[in-house]
């Protein structure tokens, strides 16, 4: 009887790289693989409104907006751990939040080893501190409140109740109506590079 051949722990990506999920290197994160998947990874089990579904990619992009208006001081480099918070999800998909506390602990590590990697691909720390973790978070939630009760049939009630009342941000400032995935794609394209931009000015000045 033949031996089992060992799992596949690994994913081909478009760019050609090829990443460990289990142990994944800095060396084959690509932009582009992580905005083509994110825009076509659907955020609400893709139960929302709309002719597209609501994009992983255009969510970051959104919350990115969001924390920038809410933290005008933030760093550049704060923004664009900002637009990556949900970046492992390009590999791994996206888990509502019921069932990532069904999953339990292996989920999360292979998520904190994925964003590690992201990260330092890019230069970044390799987890936000407590403090940005935090904002991210109160970001990621009025994100969240508008994308239920616009997208995902949520009442305002309902939302309140699991995401808490948004202020200072209105339906208005934010990007919410579903994009074809190739405009997802190229949206948190240019995110990315408007804000590693930024960072390249604000490494100039300190210079």
């Amino acid at each position: 009887m033949s031996a089992a051949l060992p799992g596949r722990a690994w994913q081909r990506m478009l760019s050609g790289r090829r990443l460990d999920l289990l142990d994944p290197s800095p060396l084959d994160v690509e932009l582009s693989d992580i905005a083509h998947g994110l825009a076509r990874v659907a955020r609400w089990n893709g139960q929302t409104h709309g002719d597209h579904a609501f994009s992983v990619a255009q969510h970051c992009v959104v919350v990115e907006e969001i924390f920038h208006r809410c933290n005008p001081k933030a760093s550049a480099a704060e923004r664009q751990m900002t637009l990556l918070h949900d970046a492992p999800e390009y590999v791994i998909g996206d888990m509502i939040s019921p069932f990532k506390a069904v999953v339990g602990g292996g989920y999360k590590t292979v998520e904190r080893r994925l964003e590690a990697a992201i990260h330092l691909r890019f230069g970044l720390p390799a987890h936000p501190s407590a403090t940005l973790k935090a904002l991210i978070k109160k970001a990621d939630s009025i994100a969240a409140y508008f994308e239920a009760t616009v997208l995902a049939g949520f009442t305002q009630e309902e939302a309140r109740k699991f995401f808490g009342q948004p202020r200072a941000i209105t339906l208005d400032m934010l990007p919410l109506a579903p994009l074809p995935a190739t405009e997802a794609q190229k949206l948190f394209a240019d995110r990315f590079d408007t804000i590693e931009a930024a960072r390249r000015a604000e490494k100039d000045h300190a210079a």
